[in-house]
C-alpha cells in the first residue's frame, strides 16, 4: 500500500520540470548526475547542463573536446574533479557508448555505486536501488535505521520492481520537498502512515559536524597590455585551473582581501601587485577569461580588479 501511495504521490508532486527528466538518452542522464553530484539542481537546470548539451550534443562531440575547454565551460561549477573525470570516461566511451551494465559503469573514472545505479535505473529502468543523499534520509526515518550499512538492504527490499524509475525518483523527489533533513512536513508524506521514524526523524538523520581547514593565500596581480597572468595550478585544490600567481606579501603592494569556501577549506585571498610572473604564465585578455578554465576563487578575485 505504501509503495502505491507514493507513486500517486510522485505522480501529483514529482518534480517533473527537471530537464534530464524528459530524457532516457544514457550520455544525458550521465552528464546530468556528474553535474548534480554535491551541487543544488537549480544551478544544474538553468545554465550547465543546457550549455553542455548545446556545445556537445553527443558524447563523442564532448570526447573531442580539449580538456582546458572542458574545465572553461565547468567554470563556476566547483570540485573539479568530476569535469576532469567526465571528460576521461567519455574519451574511454567514445567508440562504444557509454556501459549499459551496473559493473561496467563503476569501472570508469570518478563513478561509484549512486551514479552508476542512477543511469542503470533512470536512462535504462533497470530493477535497480538508487541511494543518494535525499533517499538515505527517507529510508532511515521510514525503517528507523540508525545505521547507514543497513540502507541498502532495506532500499533493495522495499523496490518497486515494477516500476523501479518512478520508485527511485519518488523517493528522491520526497526526500528533497517533505522529508528535508530540518522541519520535514510529515503531515504531507504520503509514508507517514507506516513510518517508523516520523515522531523523533531527527535522530536518525545526526550528522557529524564538519571539521574546516583555515588557509592564507597570497596571489599576485600582474597586468601587461592590460591583459592578467595566470598559471595553470598542479595542486589538489584546483589541478588544472588557471589561477593567479602566488607571492611574498609586500604590504605597500595591496590590493584587497576576500573570504572563500571550497569543500572543507575556509580561505583568506589576499591580492597584491606584482611585477613578476613564473616563466610559465600565460596572459588573458578580459575577453579570454570568459572563456578560460579558472575557478571560482580566480572569478572572485577578478571583481577586485580593474
Amino acid at each position: 500500500m505504501s509503495i502505491k501511495t507514493l507513486l500517486t504521490w510522485f505522480e501529483k508532486q514529482g518534480r517533473h520540470e527537471l530537464p534530464w527528466r524528459k530524457t532516457s538518452d544514457v550520455y544525458h542522464i550521465f552528464l546530468s548526475e556528474v553535474m548534480l553530484q554535491q551541487t543544488q539542481a537549480s544551478r544544474v537546470a538553468e545554465h550547465y547542463y543546457p550549455h553542455f548539451l548545446q556545445k556537445y550534443p553527443t558524447l563523442q562531440n564532448l570526447a573531442d573536446a580539449s580538456l582546458d575547454e572542458v574545465l572553461g565551460d565547468w567554470s563556476g561549477l566547483g570540485y573539479y574533479s568530476r569535469a576532469r573525470n567526465l571528460h576521461k570516461a567519455v574519451q574511454l566511451c567514445k567508440e562504444e557508448g557509454l556501459p549499459h551494465d551496473f559493473k561496467e559503469l563503476q569501472k570508469l573514472p570518478g563513478v561509484g555505486r549512486y551514479t552508476a545505479s542512477a543511469v542503470c535505473s533512470f536512462a535504462l529502468n533497470q530493477s535497480i536501488a538508487v541511494i543518494d543523499t535525499n533517499i538515505n534520509r527517507v529510508l532511515k526515518r521510514y525503517f528507523a535505521l540508525m545505521d547507514d550499512k543497513l540502507v541498502l538492504h532495506k532500499a533493495e527490499e522495499f523496490l518497486n520492481k515494477e516500476f523501479p524509475k518512478e520508485h527511485n525518483l519518488a523517493l528522491m523527489d520526497l526526500g528533497s520537498l517533505v522529508c528535508t533533513p530540518k522541519n520535514p512536513t510529515c503531515k504531507e508524506c504520503p509514508l507517514s502512515f507506516t513510518c517508523k521514524g516520523k515522531n523523533e526523524p531527527e535522530i536518525f538523520t545526526c550528522k557529524k559536524k564538519t571539521q574546516y581547514e583555515n588557509l592564507e593565500l597570497y596571489l599576485g596581480v600582474c597586468l601587461v597590455d592590460k591583459k592578467l597572468a595566470l598559471v595553470k595550478s598542479s595542486d589538489k585544490l584546483y589541478k588544472d585551473l588557471y589561477v593567479l600567481p602566488p607571492v611574498e606579501p609586500v604590504e605597500e603592494d595591496f590590493i584587497a582581501s576576500f573570504k572563500h569556501s571550497y569543500t572543507k577549506y575556509r580561505i583568506t585571498v589576499s591580492l597584491y601587485k606584482t611585477q613578476t610572473t613564473p616563466l610559465e604564465a600565460r596572459y588573458f585578455s578580459y575577453e579570454e577569461l570568459l572563456q578560460a578554465p579558472i575557478s571560482s576563487m580566480t572569478k572572485k578575485a577578478l571583481q577586485f580588479l580593474n
